[in-house]
């Protein structure tokens, strides 16, 4: 018996090929000393501050705040990662050993031939359980659980990321379509200005009938862009009240109606500094560690297991003759040898392979993306940057043309249609400069989120410290 108990232990280790998993060793995707193509000019280490405060906003930090603290997917968020800390916990305690308190009592009425007798029975025991990790599987399987729960944390901290970049976006398109809607009723105000002084020189006989007509058409046409704006302006409002867990609410995003100006954009550092400033990355990278660690688990599952049971406690058993009082114990040795399972842990072990190549796929093609993302940003911000600067120009240009055609027109020199015309370049230049303002805003905004940062960490650390404290003054 003793020599095929040896024998069962060997077998699955030669056909194992006598070697455990070994943990991966994954170099880095993308070299050290690597720069962005679309980088101007030397490249600092980005800031691990909170990047909106670059924009010296109260009313922005104000709705900053208020998403950290009442955000329903924020809060989604938070329960999902407190459950993967909670497997953790569960994954932890399998390398522990377990104890439980057990007992029977009975009383009996037994009858004789003198008479019956009551028989008073009872058992108490305290049990014990603990398997040996002989070849890391629970070890390995405790690995898995930290590395989801530290996925976890970082799906967390991408999320604050994201929300925040969403928030500041809306923020920013609001205040555009006030600068648009107060620029376009400047220029309602002008065009009527313009069609009083038409009309009373149509009354003098010195103008015709269809240059009135087009000054009127003019300013129709200008009123009817403003009910669009407006209802860009609700609809981001209500954005902001969504993101803030309100229900829809106008005014929310404030009054201001300029947007605001900054020469520099953010910098962006060396390609390497995303592998840990980008908190998906990191998911991606945790989740292949708790996939190979899911792997190892899978091979030692293979493998023969070791279980240790202690059992001790006291008992009383009345025999009607006499009573049996005393204390007891129990030691086993449980081992296991996994010989036939249809194929089941051998398929476990394949579907975990899979799933480690699934994961080194996904975590290089996130690099990729990644990397992607910050060029698409920093080009998009040097080109914004020109735009802008050519529309300045631009602007000047159309103002100068349209006062110089204006004065001709009231001096006769030429009909009201040239007017007409760079009126209407004039408020398209207007409006472009303003778009592409809010436009070159936004891709800063675009820049932050894809270069990552460390400032989630302080946001989450607090949040949870919050939730802990009423916690400790109940106890």
């Amino acid at each position: 018996m003793l020599k095929l108990l040896i024998y069962c232990w060997i077998l699955p280790l030669t056909l194992l090929g006598c070697s455990l998993h070994q943990p991966l060793q994954m170099e880095p995707p993308i070299s050290q000393t690597s720069r962005y193509v679309e980088r101007t000019g030397e490249q600092a280490t980005p800031s691990l501050e909170r990047w909106w405060l670059s924009f010296h906003d109260p009313q922005l930090n104000q709705l900053m705040d208020q998403l950290f603290t009442h955000n329903l997917q924020l809060e989604e968020a938070f329960a999902r990662t407190e459950q993967a800390q909670s497997a953790l916990r569960i994954a932890a305690s399998a390398r522990l050993p377990t104890i439980n308190l057990g007992g029977q009592g009975s009383r009996e009425l037994v009858p004789g031939f003198i008479g019956n007798s009551y028989a008073l029975n009872y058992r108490f025991s305290a049990q014990s359980s603990f398997e040996l990790d002989l070849w890391g599987k629970l070890k390995n399987r405790r690995q898995a659980a930290l590395k989801q729960a530290e996925a976890g944390k970082n799906q967390l901290e991408t999320l604050y990321l994201s929300l925040s970049a969403q928030l500041a976006d809306l923020y920013y398109f609001s205040v555009e379509q006030r600068s648009q809607i107060r620029l376009l009723n400047q220029t309602i105000n002008s065009y009527q200005e313009t069609l009083q002084r038409i009309e009373d020189r149509y009354r003098q006989g010195l103008t015709s009938a269809l240059e009135l007509y087009q000054a009127r058409q003019n300013l129709t046409t200008a009123k009817a862009g403003r009910p669009n704006l407006e209802k860009n302006l609700a609809s981001a409002e209500h954005g902001i009240s969504n993101l803030l867990g309100h229900v829809p609410t106008r005014g929310i995003s404030g009054t201001l109606t300029k947007l605001p100006t900054f020469a520099e954009q953010f910098p962006a550092g060396i390609p390497a500094d995303l592998l840990q400033r980008r908190p998906d990355i990191l998911t991606l990278f945790n989740q292949l560690q708790s996939a190979d660690a899911e792997l190892a688990a899978a091979i030692a599952d293979r493998l023969p297991s070791l279980n240790l049971a202690a059992n001790y406690g006291f008992l009383q058993n009345d025999f009607g003759i006499g009573t049996l009082t005393g204390s007891f114990w129990q030691l086993l040795i449980q081992p296991a040898v996994p010989l036939m399972d249809g194929g089941r842990r051998r398929a476990e072990v394949a579907r975990n392979r899979a799933l480690v190549r699934e994961r080194i796929a996904g975590y290089r093609q996130g690099v990729l993306v990644a990397l992607r993302e910050v060029e698409d940003a920093l080009s998009a911000n040097q080109k914004g940057d020109e735009r802008l600067k050519l529309l300045t120009s631009s602007l000047a240009a159309a103002k100068a043309s349209r006062k110089l055609r204006f004065n001709n027109y009231l001096r006769g020199l030429n009909d009201y249609l040239p007017v007409l015309s760079s009126e209407r370049v004039v408020l398209q230049a207007k409006n472009e400069l303003v778009a592409t303002r809010r436009q070159l805003i936004s891709d800063r905004i675009t820049l932050a989120r894809s270069l990552g940062g460390a400032w989630m960490e302080t946001e989450i650390h607090q949040r949870f410290s919050a939730k802990k404290e009423p916690n400790s003054h109940e106890q």
